[in-house]
């Protein structure tokens, strides 16, 4: 699992090849700590797809870029732009649908 950070950001998700899926979350968020095995066993499940986490306590500048407001906000990237965002713990299949609509 990949840790966005600001410095990484630029390579790893606005000049990324294929697809970028962002959890924003915080350690002290209890839907975040339950999202987590969804989020990585999905991972596991999509190889097309590059997945990575922003931790908002350490990453704020990049929380507020991104307008998130609530966590754990997932957002879809792709060629650099944002093409869907959602909040909320979810469902594997809910996570998958997400990520293929």
């Amino acid at each position: 699992m990949i840790h966005f950070t600001k410095d990484n950001f630029e390579d790893e998700v606005i000049r990324s090849d294929r697809p970028v899926v962002i959890d924003f979350w915080a350690e002290w968020c209890g839907p975040c700590r339950m999202f987590a095995p969804t989020f990585e066993a999905v991972a596991e499940e999509m190889p097309d797809i590059k997945f990575g986490k922003v931790n908002v306590d350490e990453q704020p500048e990049l929380a507020q870029q991104f307008r998130v407001m609530s966590i754990p906000t997932i957002i879809l990237m792709k060629d650099g732009r944002i093409v869907n965002k959602t909040m909320g713990a979810m469902s594997p299949d809910m996570l998958k649908e997400f990520l293929n609509s």
